[in-house]
């Protein structure tokens, strides 16, 4: 998890800054996810639309599907954009137009430009346009410190730039903009004049408003002063004019509701004379290896009349070639083709740099982006740069070029649905990404798990998507419902509604390959806390979802780590925090390490795995590797000493009871795993060992009323989520006791949005709630923990996907967004099912 003391990984990896500076005022509705409701009414902190892995996952951040641009989950807009003509009037029913933009000052992915700058405060009035610069040194744009992408390097803490540029009438601008893109905060000067100020820093290039009254015929001078408060450093800008639209005019589509399922977003929309319904199908089946890893999602658009009359109808999709680059300014090629049975777009970087860097804050810029439809469709395809497309649709200017070459592209397809009337007429398109190579494992670059044999084409893959359409989306609804019922089972609508919301996100921080030793790797990236890969106090808390669902991508989770310690690549008698930096998974690239943390979670997880399947075969193989991390725990787990655990944002922390909990959990886990394997002594020394330990533990740990977070402070107190396997396990090493007096304590401290972590401050954990939450003696207790969780799901004023860390006053998240870890919210179930084997 994230490390925010440790300045260098925010510095690599961006992480501190986005979430520090995404501050929003907090919206409270409440609804239910199968309740058919105005779409203005919150259902998710943000709708995941097409999501496979860390790449390929894209999402609209807004309530209403044409509010926004659709986003990757890091934020950066990976658009996608549809429109509907009925009749000649047309309609947006999903993402925003790209305005028309002529540039008027370049910037330097327009043209190379120069500036003057000083990394020492100027005297005087710096930002005036009269301001004589002398002493300034010149430079090329961009400024930073990264010398990969910029021209003049800047290392200091501040920058102050000044730009000169003429303009023959500003007049003749019709609405002035400045386009910029800063890391960090920043202040900007127009002849002088303050014309924008923010503290934060961007990852792409901004459109700010500005008034055109503050240019001048003739000479202009820009000043801007950039400040660094943390990690990286950037600078590019310029002035643009946004163009008048021409030709029809695009009107709103009246978004009626949205209902989100495990694998389906289904908007409903009113078009004028038409209905849409417009359903996103991510096919995550877990039983199903090849068709979860099978890079395709569906758009499938459902057309009927409301009127009872015929209607001409087209419906238009534009994908922006930008979900194929870590940054906009990287040069594209696109190419038009057919296939036996599909129409084809495809588009990548001309750059290709495969498996190249690992990040945190990070797009892939390798591999290649299709849209396809069926040929029997006979839909229109063509490619633009994005600024002309929806020109090209309203007017009917549709060229045909079978190549492209160029920045921010549109893959653009106009599907025709002819005469439509009372009757529902149906039509999809596929969204596909092929990575060539997905992940690199100890120097060794693997293949994506579809294409493993490295002998299978995307153009396949995708003719198996189109053939099987039908058949795979009866999948889908048929295991949304049944996800549904069950959540609704163990915990009622509200915990029904946060299961939903988790599915997609956790599966889609995930890909999966096949390791050199032939083993299945599912391996997370560790999004917004650090980008680590195969981390494993991240691959612990999303455990349940995958126990439930399929307990072999929970094995591809540990698999890494006991490779790690078994090659002896890891020569330390506990495991490893992580695999490295995703997708490069080469060793451990955090800090240090967090002995009884990780040491707990492998043991634990091997024997939930061993529980489930029935079978003590996955233990066996790493018996030796466990008997030597069960050690460390016997001799340095009971009463840790000052080390991090996976609540590390809160700093190094000795004697904490929650992680002495694991370790005991972690002791009497490997008794149970050697019971099954046959090893019938070393059960009965590790049980007894964990036995021992637990009146000890509630002696030191006993505050009265609860149980303290540490040992040595009885005025302190934390939830003890590691008790949760406890229970799931059938253990029976805790009294009924300490369940009851933590429960009860922990509904005297509840917050709007849910119990503290603990009492040093009021963030919390969504995930660890909910496993809180789940040894609760009663339902009514249960959901009185969970109601928090759920309000904060709609109401949180932090609109990325489902954030697990935030304040639980507020709502606003700490950081961490889009991660894996929610995957925990099964827990419930995982319990309700283990209880009734």
């Amino acid at each position: 998890m994230i490390k925010p003391f440790q300045k260098s990984i925010y510095a690599m990896n961006k992480v501190g800054k986005i979430g520090l500076c995404y501050l929003v005022a907090c919206v409270s509705t409440f609804l239910h996810v199968q309740v058919h409701v105005q779409a203005q009414e919150r259902k998710a902190p943000a709708y995941p639309l097409i999501t496979h892995n860390p790449n390929f996952s894209i999402w609209s951040m807004t309530d209403q599907l044409n509010a926004s641009t659709t986003k990757h989950w890091t934020e950066a807009d990976h658009s996608l954009l549809g429109l509907i003509n009925v009749d000649g009037n047309i309609y947006r029913f999903l993402g925003k137009e790209e305005p028309n933009y002529a540039v008027i000052l370049p910037t330097a992915e327009d043209k190379s430009y120069t500036i003057h700058y000083s990394e020492s405060k100027p005297q005087g009035d710096w930002q005036s346009a009269a301001y004589k610069a002398e002493g300034w040194k010149s430079g090329v744009a961009p400024i930073g410190d990264d010398e990969k992408q910029v021209k003049t390097l800047w290392k200091s803490d501040d920058i102050w730039v000044r730009r000169e540029f003429t303009v023959a009438n500003p007049q003749d601008i019709n609405e002035l903009f400045l386009k910029l893109n800063h890391d960090d905060s920043v202040e900007v000067f127009l002849n002088g004049k303050k014309v924008y100020e923010k503290t934060g820093w961007t990852n792409s290039f901004h459109y700010l408003p500005i008034d055109k009254a503050n240019l001048k015929v003739g000479q202009n001078t820009i000043a801007i002063h950039l400040k660094n408060t943390a990690g990286g450093r950037y600078l590019d800008f310029g002035l643009v004019d946004r163009l008048k639209e021409r030709g029809p005019k695009v009107q709103t589509a009246i978004q009626k509701d949205v209902e989100i399922t495990a694998t389906r977003t289904v908007y409903n929309f009113q078009a004028g004379k038409v209905d849409l319904k417009l359903t996103f199908t991510s096919p995550l089946l877990m039983d199903d290896l090849n068709l979860l890893a099978r890079p395709v999602s569906y758009i499938t658009y459902n057309v009927k009349a409301n009127d009872g009359k015929q209607h001409a109808v087209k419906v238009f999709l534009s994908a922006a070639s930008n979900i194929a680059v870590y940054k906009p300014s990287q040069e594209v090629t696109a190419e038009k083709y057919e296939t036996e049975k599909l129409a084809v777009l495809k588009a990548g970087t001309v750059e290709q740099p495969i498996l190249q860097k690992g990040a945190d804050d990070m797009r892939i810029d390798w591999g290649y982006f299709y849209v396809a439809s069926p040929k029997k469709d006979k839909a229109q395809q063509f490619l633009s740069p994005m600024a002309g497309a929806v020109d090209a649709f309203r007017k009917g200017t549709v060229t045909t070029p079978k190549s492209l070459k160029g920045t921010s592209l549109a893959l653009n397809t106009i599907i025709p649905f002819g005469n439509v009337g009372s009757k529902a007429e149906e039509r999809f398109v596929e969204l596909g990404y092929d990575e060539i190579y997905a992940i690199q494992y100890f120097k060794n670059n693997l293949r994506p798990w579809w294409n493993n044999s490295g002998q299978e084409t995307i153009e396949n893959q995708l003719t198996l998507a189109a053939d099987e359409y039908r058949s795979v989306l009866d999948k889908c609804v048929a295991f949304d419902k049944a996800v549904y019922a069950d959540a609704l089972k163990s915990g009622g609508k509200e915990y029904a509604h946060l299961n939903v919301l988790a599915y997609r996100q956790s599966i889609a921080a995930h890909t999966l390959v096949k390791s050199p030793q032939n083993e299945l790797l599912w391996l997370s990236k560790e999004n917004n806390s650090g980008g680590f890969i195969n981390t494993v106090d991240v691959t612990y808390p999303s455990a349940p979802l995958y126990l439930i669902y399929n307990p072999e991508l929970l094995k591809g989770m540990l698999s890494g780590i006991f490779y790690f310690s078994e090659s002896g690549q890891y020569p330390y008698p506990w495991a490893a925090h992580d695999l490295g930096t995703y997708p490069l998974a080469n060793g451990q690239t955090y800090g240090e390490p967090m002995p009884v943390e990780e040491s707990g979670n492998m043991i634990i997880l091997t024997a939930a795995i061993t529980k489930v399947q029935g079978n003590g075969d996955y233990a066996k193989k790493h018996w030796k590797t466990l008997t030597t991390w069960v050690d460390y725990l016997v001799k340095d787990g009971f009463d840790p000493k000052t080390q991090l655990c996976t609540d590390d944002f809160a700093g190094h922390l000795a004697r904490n009871a929650n992680l002495s909990v694991k370790a005991i959990v972690g002791i009497a886990c490997y008794a149970q795993l050697a019971e099954t394997i046959g090893e019938t002594a070393t059960a009965k020394k590790y049980r007894a060992i964990a036995e021992e330990m637990v009146p000890k533990w509630m002696e030191m740990a006993d505050a009265g009323d609860h149980y303290a977070l540490t040992f040595d402070d009885k005025n302190t107190w934390s939830q003890k989520y590691n008790l949760i396997w406890d229970k799931v396990l059938g253990l029976n090493l805790f009294p009924q006791k300490v369940y009851d007096t933590e429960i009860k304590y922990y509904l005297t401290k509840q917050n709007r949005f849910g119990i503290p972590l603990d009492s040093r401050k009021a963030y919390t954990k969504n995930d660890w709630i909910l496993w809180t939450a789940s040894f609760a003696p009663s339902r009514e207790a249960f959901e009185a923990l969970v109601k928090p969780v759920y309000n904060h799901s709609i109401q949180t004023g932090s609109r990325v996907p489902l954030n697990d860390f935030y304040d639980s006053t507020t709502g606003i998240r700490e950081n961490f967004k889009a991660r894996s870890v929610v995957g925990g919210f099964y827990m419930k179930i995982l319990a309700d099912k283990l209880r009734q084997k």
